[in-house]
């Protein structure tokens, strides 16, 4: 009797590859999201540091912090749903998936990709980490301005 050899890759079906391609073109245009809202967070960072370098305020600096916390939390948002189809990618290539052919729904990972992971990760907090600290450099700075004043 012959066994089949454990190491022999199971054939992918024509259906799974093109559903793979649909979750592979999510999840690129999801990092190309990500890449841009990085760059909006530098502009929009590099504008108030801009202008708190010419004129040091507490105040432009405590409004600094706003888009570089809403960035943050978008760039997240685009982070952990990639994260999300990624799961689903793995479960679809995965040998006798029984994920139906071409669905979508990522809402079944929810619990493997935790908000926290995803906000406190390597990548956003050296990023969006820094403007902060910079941002709240300027804000001291401010600060002792405005009480020396």
């Amino acid at each position: 009797m012959n066994l089949p050899d454990p190491n022999t890759p199971t054939p992918i079906s024509d259906h799974q590859i093109k559903h793979l391609e649909f979750i592979q073109a999510i999840v690129t245009r999801l990092g190309n999201g990500s890449f841009l809202i990085k760059g909006w967070t530098l502009t929009a960072g590099g504008i108030f540091f801009g202008l708190l370098a010419k004129d040091l305020s507490w105040k432009v600096a405590l409004t600094g912090f706003i888009p570089i916390v809403g960035f943050w939390l978008l760039d997240s948002y685009y982070l952990r749903q990639e994260r999300l189809f990624r799961k689903l990618y793995d479960a679809v290539r995965a040998p006798g998936s029984t994920i139906e052919p071409f669905a979508m729904s990522v809402h079944v990972y929810h619990t493997a990709v935790p908000w926290r992971s995803v906000i406190t990760s390597h990548t956003m907090r050296n990023f969006y980490g820094t403007l902060l600290l910079v941002n709240l450099v300027f804000f001291a700075g401010g600060t002792v301005q405005a009480l020396s004043a």
